[in-house]
């Protein structure tokens, strides 16, 4: 079925990551980020709702978009299909994306986010982000970082709607530097997934693989 996609980035990264993936599904968009500087995961949701007028859809999240996500379903439920993470942080109800995380760095980033801001170092971006990936691309990547809110990753977003049916599925990661795939395991747990799919690349599956992932995508879209 052609079923509209609305694809969620991860932290600071650029539209233009997903152009390969969407090459080849007939409907799809990604979505804004919101203008407050405070933005926290409901101003990040409401933001992607406004850029779309499909009534119905499938939700594509990346990392830091599975909280995003989650505050989608808990403002529009009727609207999402299905809900399939990429390499996402999932977070329990009650807990943000820094929650999430596992002991320490569940109480070192909110600090670190307050100190330092929302933009990892350089170094850190390419060794990270940028593993595996040609320079040229890490370069781009680079360049083209915009720093989130910090709200976005300390705040927790608001329970998915009760009742919720749509289709759950997860893409791991297993060469992933940024979220470990212990991580992801628990993340497709809590977000029930049913639909799993393995990717051997490393937290940028839509530059490393985008023929794999866009499988992945409109195998999950076909039984949304």
């Amino acid at each position: 079925m052609d079923q509209p996609v609305l694809f969620l980035s991860g932290s600071g990264l650029p539209t233009w990551i997903w152009d390969e993936v969407r090459a080849g599904l007939p409907v799809s968009a990604v979505a804004p980020r919101p203008s407050s500087p405070g933005a926290d995961p409901t101003a990040y949701a409401a933001a992607a709702l406004a850029a779309v007028d499909w009534p119905r859809f499938t939700v594509v999240a990346h990392s830091v978009g599975g909280v995003v996500a989650q505050a989608v379903l808990a403002a529009a439920p009727e609207r999402v299909t299905g809900v399939l993470g990429v390499a996402a942080v999932w977070p329990s109800p009650g807990r943000s994306f820094a929650g999430a995380l596992p002991a320490p760095q569940r109480w070192v980033l909110p600090m670190v986010l307050r100190l330092a801001g929302t933009r990892p170092p350089e170094k850190q971006l390419r060794a990270g982000l940028g593993a595996g990936l040609p320079e040229a691309t890490v370069d781009r990547l680079v360049a083209g970082f915009t720093p989130e809110s910090r709200a976005l990753f300390v705040t927790p977003a608001p329970p998915v709607a009760a009742g919720w049916s749509g289709l759950r599925g997860y893409v791991r990661t297993t060469s992933d530097r940024d979220v470990p795939t212990a991580l992801q395991d628990r993340s497709a747990e809590a977000l029930g997934a049913t639909f799993v799919r393995e990717l051997a690349t490393g937290h940028l599956p839509m530059l490393s693989d985008p023929a794999g992932l866009r499988a992945a995508v409109t195998g999950f879209t076909g039984g949304a």
